[in-house]
């Protein structure tokens, strides 16, 4: 080699060596850098322990920002250039182990929502209402526009559908009809809790045998809309208290209680004729959870597809405990069409989680229910269940970070956002869960949060090609 090269030419490619060796030390540094996780900080309640979450963003993602939005769309948002047989309504199909809905014109399909698109009630909020709206069409046409240009396709529970389904290019919407709330509220014996119904010892009436009846009644309603192909589906009821001690509850309750006596006779039919509350084993519990669930779907379920065979029955939305037990997720998979979840307490969705719900249920599900609230809204930030951060940004990376990873799920067919417009403290009315929280993509004046609503919109005009940006290798 020293006959070849002279000694200069030799230090030279020496030094050159030991630069590009720097180079490269800098470069990978960088890039080690570039890797760190980002994290969000995170509490459960003001004054509560902040805690660094890691967070995984749209810029996070290797290739991910640079993707197009989503092209060639149908009028319902789905992918025209994948279709399924048309059928005229929303469906479901499995392809290559990967869940989609079907829109009606057979187009794959995401749904991506957002919760209580609705007008506020206190007098506050409604002077600022009629300063930007010239009329509640007028709101409809431009929360629509506000809502599809941001990449929604679609309207969660408790939206106003009659006023939002009459504008020139609706969103694809759900209706929720608390079977189980209303007969209780008939029967009496129910109460408020925060965020939804309660029972006595988180004993629902579903062994009355009155219940059935009242659900084929009560289903009447659906027919109105059993043609219409912007509707996506039904919810049966919210956040039931399905409890994993429902048998010990049951049994508990006065011994005349319809629920008492079916308790007694399912154990009865296990140990004998003798037992009772003492002889419950362990084993019992979860097979009494999954009869007590399947009783309620396949009443409401038959009652639902009796009077609107169109459309689907997307459960009753599960939360708590519920997110757990494979046994509830069992009961519903057999006449839900899709398992809802409101998914809260999770800051990155638990793969291994979803995976059990679709697995025990032999259906794909739906996140009904979940949301971040920002210190910077001004807001208390007491109410709900959902996480505290600092800033609307975080709000967003929050966003993206948990529909990445349900993006990144084979069985999730869309999520819905809690909700379109923060709480007004003013409102006497509000559940207690709906206090003085930040929760909506817009103030309770009507004013959009830019930050969040640059995420969502990021993440959502992106949406069917991240499905398949995430699932290479």
């Amino acid at each position: 080699m020293n006959r070849i090269f002279p000694k200069a030419l030799m230090k030279r490619s020496t030094l050159v060596s030991s630069c590009t060796a720097w180079v490269m030390v800098f470069c990978c540094s960088m890039a080690w850098a570039q890797k760190a996780p980002r994290t969000v900080d995170v509490a459960s309640k003001p004054g509560g322990k902040w805690t660094a979450m890691a967070t995984r963003s749209l810029a996070d993602v290797p290739g991910a920002s640079s993707l197009p939005p989503d092209e060639k769309l149908s009028r319902y948002g789905g992918m025209t250039s994948r279709k399924e047989k048309a059928t005229g309504f929303f469906h479901t199909t499995k392809i290559d182990g990967k869940w989609w809905l079907v829109d009606p014109e057979g187009c794959l399909f995401i749904h991506r929502a957002v919760n209580s698109v609705s007008m506020l009630r206190p007098a506050a909020a409604q002077a600022a209402w009629k300063k930007q709206f010239a009329s509640e069409a007028a709101w409809a046409e431009q929360t629509t526009a506000l809502l599809r240009n941001h990449g929604f396709n679609g309207l969660g529970a408790w939206s106003d559908t009659e006023k939002m389904r009459a504008v020139s290019h609706p969103l694809a919407y759900t209706r929720i009809w608390n079977f189980m709330s209303s007969y209780g509220k008939k029967r009496g014996g129910t109460y408020q809790k925060a965020g939804h119904t309660g029972y006595p010892s988180d004993c629902m009436f579903v062994f009355d045998p009155g219940f059935e009846a009242f659900c084929d009644e009560h289903a009447r309603q659906l027919a109105k809309d059993k043609d219409d192909p912007w509707l996506l589906g039904h919810f049966s009821d919210n956040e039931l208290p399905f409890r994993e001690d429902a048998l010990k509850r049951y049994l508990a309750l006065p011994a005349e209680d319809h629920g008492h006596q079916a308790a007694l006779q399912w154990l009865r039919a296990r140990h004998g004729k003798e037992a009772e509350a003492k002889d419950i084993k362990s084993s019992d519990l979860a097979a009494f959870l999954e009869f007590l669930a399947e009783r309620y779907f396949r009443i409401v379920g038959a009652a639902i597809k009796r009077h609107d065979p169109n459309h689907l029955y997307l459960g009753s939305r599960f939360h708590g405990s519920a997110l757990r037990l494979p046994e509830l997720h069992r009961a519903a998979g057999k006449h839900a069409d899709v398992v809802s979840v409101n998914y809260y307490h999770g800051w990155t969705p638990d793969p291994k989680r979803m995976a059990m719900w679709a697995s025990e249920a032999g259906k794909p599900f739906l996140i009904t229910e979940w949301y971040a609230k920002a210190e910077d809204s001004g807001m208390g930030n007491n109410s709900g269940a959902g996480w505290l951060v600092k800033t609307q940004r975080e709000r967003g990376l929050f966003y993206e970070n948990f529909t990445l990873g349900l993006l990144a799920s084979k069985d999730c067919v869309g999520w819905h956002w809690f909700k379109y417009i923060d709480n007004d403290p003013t409102d006497s009315k509000a559940d207690p869960s709906n206090k003085d929280s930040n929760k909506g993509i817009l103030n309770n004046r009507y004013e959009p949060y830019a930050p969040l609503l640059d995420s969502m919109k990021s993440l959502n005009l992106r949406a069917y090609g991240l499905i398949d940006h995430l699932a290479k290798p």
